[in-house]
C-alpha cells in the first residue's frame, strides 16, 4: 500500500500550523512528529488533535480524578468504560454515568441538550444494560434575559423531546438560575440502567482477526472536530456545524439492536461513537485490548456524497455505534440490525500490530501507534494558586440582613419561594415523561426519584446535586456538600447511597485560581465518597467553561444512585399526617451564628454581597450521623416524610413539605430556643440559613420516643419543633413572636408560578 498525497500536505500542515486549529499546541506537534519519526498528515493530525483534545485525553484533569475512591465490594466496573456498574445482589446490577453537554448548549440548545441526552442513552445500553431513567442537572443565566430564557427553554425541549421519544422517563434533576451561568449554561444529562451480571459487555477490541462493524445510523458531517469545540475557552466562537443532530427514534431502534445482539453471546466488544466519532471509539476499544484495529473508510455508509477520511474519522454524527464480532459471526449482526431496519457493516478487523490504521480503500490515510493517541496523552499538571478572595471572607452576615418589618419574615419567605433556583420546576418537569415503564414510584419534585427493579421487592433512588456558589466560597468544604446533599437526599428517600458518577464543570483550567478550585473541591468530594463509602465509578469533565475571560462557578455535579432494600421504605418529603410532630434531625441552635453565607436568601436580600462571606461549618462526622439516623428510623417504619434542608433554608424546606401534603404547619421555636433577643440577621439565619446536615421529618407522636433513641444511639441531635395541622396556614413563633404567617394556598402560589411567569 501507498500513502496518498493529501491537501494540504504534512508540510503544509505544519509550515501553516494547522495543527494549532485543531488545538494542538507547538509542543504537542511536535511530540507526536518525533514519536513517528515524520511529520503527520492532515488526517493524522486530525485524528491526533481530538485524542489530545482536553475533552478526550483530559489531560489538565487525569492527575486529579486519580484522587477519587473508585473501588468497593458493591463495584463490578469502576472509571475506564463507557459506564458505571454497581452490584444491588440478587445477580442484578446498576448502570450509570452522567456527562455534560455545555458548548453545544450555548449555540444550539434544542439539538445540543437532545443530543446530550442521546449520547449517555447509549453509554448505558452499551454496557448491554436496559435504561430505566434519566435526570438532569441544568445552569442558566436569570431568566429576566431574553436570551436566558431561549436557552432555557429549548434546552429543555430537546431533553424532553428525546427521552420522551425514545421511551425512558425522565424522573429527576436540577435546575439553577444564576448570571454566571450566563454565557455558559450547562446541561449535564445522567442515565440509569438494569443489568444482570451475566449480561456486562465492554469496549474492548479483542481477538486478532474479529471483524469490525459499525452499526446504527450512516455518517455526516455533522459534529466534526466537537470534541476540539467542546474544548475550548468560547464556545460562542464556532459554528453551528460542531453540534451533532439527534434522531430519538434512530436511538430506540439502535437501543434495541444492540441490547438483542449482545444477548446472543457473540459481541466481543462494542462502544458508542460519542465525544470524536469513530476515531475515539476505535483507538479507545484497542488500547483496552492491547491490540490495534484497521478501518476501510470506503465501506463505511455515508449519508453525504464526497466524505473524506478526515471527515469520516472526526464525524460525530449520532445514533452510530463500533462493534466487534466474533469472527465468522458476522451474519449474526447483520440479521439483527436488519430486523430493526438498520445497516450493520463490516469496515476493518482487530490486528495484533498495535497500530490505528485508516485506509481508503487500497491506500493508506493514516497510520498512527494507539498507545500514542490514548496512553501518551498529555498529562498535565498546571499551577495552582489559591484565589486572594478566599481569604477576605467575613465571617457572618449580621450586617446586612435587617427584617423586612420588625419581627416579620413572612414576605421574605414568599419572595425566597418565588425565586426560580427554588421555586417548583414543574413548568420544567411536566414536559418530560416520567412515568413510561410504569415502574416510577417517586416521580419529580421529591428528594430523589425512584424506580422499581422489576420482579423484586427493591428499588432505586436517584438524584443529581451541586452548588456552585458554594464551591466558589469554600472549595474544599463545596464539594464535600455536593456530595452530601446527594446522599442526604437519597437517604431522606429510604436508600442506601451506593455510588457516584460526577460531572465536573469549571472554568479555564489555565487559570491558576481556577485549577486550585478544582483540586481542592475535588478532594472534598472524595473525602465525602469515603466516608459515606460511594466511590466513583464513572464520570466527566467539562473544562473551558469561560466566555470574555469569566469562569462560570466551579459547579461539580454529583450523580449518585442507592438501593431501597423494600419498596415499604420509599419515603417522599410530604408531610400530610394531621397531628404528627415535625422533627429536626441535626442543629437548631447554630445556624443562628453562620448559616447564611452563601445562601439564597442572602443572594436575594444583598446580591452586591452574596460572596462577600463565609460557607457554614460543615462537619463530615455529624452529617454522616443525621443520614444514618435518618435511614435508620426511615426503616424501622417510624417516619411519615422526610425533607433534607438545603437551597433556601428550614423554611423553605418545610413550607415544601406542607404543600406536597396539603396540608398546614404550626412551627414553634420557642421551648427549644426560648431566647427573646435575638437579631434579626439571627433569626433569618434559623429561618432561611443554609448550614448543612439536616433533616425534617414528620414523626407521629406515638413513635417519637423510638425516634428519640434511635437518634441518640448515633449521637445525633433531635429537636421537636412544632405539629402538622388540618388548618392550611403555615404559622412560626420564634423569640417570643409571631414571625411567619401565611396561607399554604399564598405559598403555593408563589412557588408553582414563579418560573411560569417568566416563560409564559
Amino acid at each position: 500500500m501507498s500513502t496518498p498525497t493529501l491537501e494540504p500536505t504534512a508540510e503544509d500542515v505544519r509550515e501553516r500550523q494547522i495543527y494549532r486549529s485543531f488545538g494542538l499546541t507547538d509542543a504537542e506537534y511536535e511530540q507526536i512528529a518525533k514519536r513517528l519519526g515524520r511529520l503527520p498528515n492532515y488526517v493524522e493530525t486530525g485524528i491526533a488533535s481530538v485524542m489530545w483534545s482536553e475533552h478526550c485525553s483530559y489531560k489538565s484533569s487525569r492527575r486529579i480524578l486519580r484522587r477519587f475512591p473508585s473501588a468497593g465490594s458493591q463495584v463490578l466496573q469502576g472509571p475506564g468504560e463507557n459506564a458505571g456498574i454497581v452490584d444491588i445482589g440478587d445477580g442484578q446490577a446498576a448502570v450509570f454515568k452522567i456527562e455534560s453537554h455545555n458548548h453545544p448548549t450555548a449555540i444550539e440548545p434544542f439539538q445540543g441538550a437532545a443530543t446530550g441526552v442521546g449520547g449517555i442513552i447509549r453509554d448505558v445500553f452499551t454496557m448491554g444494560a436496559r435504561p430505566i431513567a434519566l435526570l438532569n442537572s441544568l445552569r442558566f443565566g436569570p431568566l429576566d434575559d431574553a436570551h436566558n430564557r431561549y436557552l432555557f427553554g429549548h434546552s429543555v425541549a430537546g431533553i424532553g423531546g428525546y427521552g420522551n421519544c425514545i421511551g425512558i422517563p425522565t424522573v429527576g434533576g436540577e435546575v439553577v438560575f444564576d448570571e454566571r451561568y450566563t454565557q455558559n449554561p450547562l446541561v449535564n444529562a445522567m442515565c440509569v440502567g438494569l443489568i444482570s451480571h451475566a449480561q456486562i459487555a465492554t469496549g474492548a477490541a479483542s481477538g486478532v482477526g474479529n471483524p469490525v462493524l459499525v452499526v446504527g445510523a450512516k455518517t455526516g458531517r455533522d459534529g466534526i472536530h466537537g470534541a476540539t469545540f467542546a474544548s475550548t475557552q468560547d464556545p460562542h466562537a464556532k459554528e453551528r456545524s460542531a453540534v451533532q443532530v439527534g434522531d430519538p427514534f434512530m436511538e430506540k431502534l439502535l437501543m434495541e439492536a444492540c441490547l438483542e445482539l449482545i444477548a446472543t453471546g457473540k459481541v466481543v466488544g462494542i462502544q458508542d461513537m460519542g465525544a470524536a466519532g469513530m476515531t475515539s471509539s476505535s483507538a479507545e476499544m484497542a488500547s483496552r485490548a492491547g491490540s490495534g484495529i484497521r478501518l476501510d473508510m470506503q465501506k463505511v455508509p455515508r449519508r453525504e456524497t464526497g466524505m473524506t477520511p478526515y471527515e469520516i474519522m472526526l464525524s460525530e454524527s449520532q445514533e452510530r455505534m463500533l462493534v466487534v464480532m466474533q469472527r465468522g459471526e458476522e451474519q449474526v449482526a447483520d440479521a439483527v440490525f436488519a430486523k430493526w431496519g438498520l445497516d450493520a457493516t463490516v469496515i476493518g478487523e482487530v490486528t495484533d500490530d498495535g497500530m490505528l490504521t485508516i485506509t481508503e480503500g487500497r491506500q493508506i490515510a493514516a497510520q498512527l501507534p494507539v498507545a500514542l493517541l490514548v496512553d501518551e496523552a498529555p498529562v498535565l499538571t498546571r499551577p495552582s494558586s489559591r484565589p486572594a478572595y478566599l481569604d477576605a471572607l467575613l465571617p457572618g452576615a449580621d450586617a446586612v440582613v435587617q427584617a423586612s418589618a420588625a419581627g416579620d419574615f413572612t414576605d421574605d419567605l414568599l419572595a425566597l419561594l418565588a425565586q426560580p433556583t427554588i421555586a417548583s420546576k414543574e413548568w420544567v418537569y411536566q414536559q418530560y415523561d416520567s412515568m413510561v415503564r410504569t415502574e416510577t414510584f417517586v416521580r419529580p419534585g421529591s428528594d430523589a426519584a425512584v424506580v422499581g427493579v422489576p420482579g423484586t421487592a427493591k428499588a432505586l433512588a436517584m438524584t443529581t446535586d451541586g452548588n456552585g456558589r458554594q464551591v466558589y466560597l469554600d472549595p474544599y468544604a463545596g464539594g464535600a456538600l455536593a456530595v452530601a446533599e446527594a446522599a442526604r437526599n437519597l437517604v431522606c428517600s429510604g436508600a442506601t447511597p451506593l455510588a457516584v458518577t460526577d460531572c465536573l464543570n469549571y472554568g479555564n483550567p489555565e487559570k491558576p485560581e481556577t485549577y486550585y478550585l478544582f483540586e481542592r473541591s475535588v478532594d472534598g468530594m472524595s473525602d465525602a465518597c469515603r466516608a459515606f463509602g460511594t466511590p466513583v465509578i464513572s464520570g466527566n469533565v467539562s473544562l473551558y467553561n469561560e466566555t470574555a475571560g469569566v469562569d462560570i462557578y466551579p459547579t461539580p455535579v454529583v450523580g449518585m444512585v442507592g438501593v431501597v432494600a423494600d419498596r415499604s421504605h420509599i419515603t417522599t418529603s410530604a408531610f400530610g399526617t394531621v397531628g404528627a410532630r415535625v422533627l429536626l434531625l441535626g442543629d437548631c441552635n447554630t445556624p443562628l451564628t453562620d448559616g447564611l453565607g452563601g445562601s439564597e436568601y442572602l443572594a436575594m436580600r444583598a446580591p452586591e454581597q452574596k460572596l462577600a462571606y463565609a460557607l457554614p461549618a460543615f462537619d463530615l462526622t455529624r452529617e454522616q450521623a443525621v443520614q444514618a439516623t435518618c435511614l435508620a428510623v426511615i426503616q424501622a417504619g417510624l417516619v411519615q416524610g422526610a425533607h433534607d434542608v438545603s437551597d433556601g433554608g428550614l423554611m423553605v424546606a418545610l413550607t415544601e413539605s406542607a404543600i406536597a401534603g396539603k396540608c398546614g404547619l404550626a412551627i414553634d421555636f420557642d421551648e427549644v430556643l426560648p431566647r427573646t433577643d435575638y437579631s434579626a440577621a439571627q433569626q433569618a439565619a434559623l429561618l432561611f440559613g443554609e448550614s448543612p446536615s439536616r433533616i425534617a421529618l414528620c414523626v407521629l407522636p406515638s413513635d417519637i420516643a423510638r425516634v428519640r433513641d434511635m437518634a441518640a444511639a448515633h449521637e445525633c441531635p433531635l429537636w421537636d419543633i412544632g405539629e402538622v395541622v388540618a388548618s392550611p396556614a403555615i404559622h412560626v413563633r420564634l423569640g417570643g413572636e409571631q414571625v411567619v404567617a401565611l396561607s399554604v394556598l399564598q405559598a403555593e402560589t408563589a412557588w408553582r408560578g414563579a418560573i411560569a411567569q417568566w416563560m409564559k
